[in-house]
């Protein structure tokens, strides 16, 4: 029986440690061949050797257990780098069949003591990254489209996070970067769709060296089980988007850790008021939203902080 992805192509950014690595290993052992993408040449060991980078040591490990990998090193916040990482997929694999954006970097600090650079290098690598390879792996799949005259396969899986939905006090750039992931996932499946392409945005939690301080406090097992902050228990689910059997799954929100999937439904309307003239009147709206708020819970935002006690059983 063929792997569900056997004959795919795909790409995963950031995919040298932590949930892109497992990302990654798990797309090959479905049977897709792999671009692994991670920032950062080759260094030197103890030695003054040159040692491989990231992403060489994670395509090797694909090839070692018998899959097709290749590493590319370029920064995915740069627009030509991007292009290049797509290029890439495609003329060595001949089509890009799924694109997994991952990369990111964090800059904690709160709103009142952020610097301007901490601000835009997460924008940049996490919000303009995921554009950058979002637009020329689209521009790929709509040309196919057109040239074959009926849709194409393609999927898009994106990294939000947890700290988007329930809000995240003291990472203010991060938040809102992983907040216009979303709103670019849903235009993109919107805008895709009709050449055959989804898009999906998961919210992972797992402890990986980005996370190490955040995660700091909750320890591992002591059984010797798998830790249910392990990158291990996110592959899957991108597995499975990645997948054929997943067509009908396009434009959704999902948190996944821990062995636990969550489908987060969209917002809806709580309220709504309508003004007795043309528009409304300071007095009018005073009279309107006060009360409602009044009866409202305190300290109820738009935030859903109860995704932060999400786990599985």
């Amino acid at each position: 029986m063929p792997l569900p992805l056997q004959g795919l192509s795909a790409i995963v950014t950031g995919a040298g440690r932590g949930i892109g690595r497992a990302e990654a290993l798990e797309l090959a052992r479905l049977g897709a061949a792999v671009v692994v993408n991670d920032y950062g040449r080759p260094g030197r060991d103890g030695t003054g050797e040159t040692s491989a980078g990231p992403a060489d040591q994670v395509a090797a490990e694909i090839r070692d257990s018998g899959g097709t990998a290749l590493a590319h090193t370029g920064d995915v916040s740069d627009f030509q780098q991007a292009r290049e990482l797509v290029e890439l997929a495609v003329t060595e694999f001949g089509r890009l069949d799924v694109l997994v954006n991952n990369a990111g970097i964090l800059r904690d600090r709160m709103v009142f003591s952020m610097a301007e650079e901490e601000w835009d290098a997460v924008l940049r690598v996490h919000l303009k990254g995921h554009f950058n390879t979002t637009r020329f792996a689209a521009a790929h799949w709509r040309e196919r489209s057109k040239r074959a005259g009926e849709p194409v396969y393609g999927r898009i899986i994106n990294t939000s996070s947890e700290a988007f939905l329930a809000g995240s006090a003291g990472q203010p750039n991060y938040a809102a970067a992983k907040g216009g992931i979303v709103g670019l996932t849903t235009s993109t499946a919107l805008a895709l769709g009709k050449y055959g392409v989804t898009a999906n945005a998961i919210c992972p939690r797992a402890r990986t060296r980005m996370t190490e301080d955040v995660f700091a406090g909750v320890e591992q097992p002591s059984t010797g089980g798998l830790d249910p902050l392990a990158p291990e228990h996110v592959a899957p689910l991108v597995g499975y988007l990645a997948s054929p059997a997943a067509a009908r799954v396009t434009g959704q929100l999902l948190v996944v850790h821990g062995g636990m999937v969550a489908v987060v439904e969209r917002p809806r309307v709580a309220a709504k008021f309508d003004s007795e003239q043309d528009t409304f009147t300071y007095d009018e709206l005073d009279a309107a939203l006060g009360p409602y708020y009044a009866d409202r819970p305190t300290g109820e935002t738009f935030a859903a902080a109860e995704v932060l006690g999400l786990k599985r059983g």
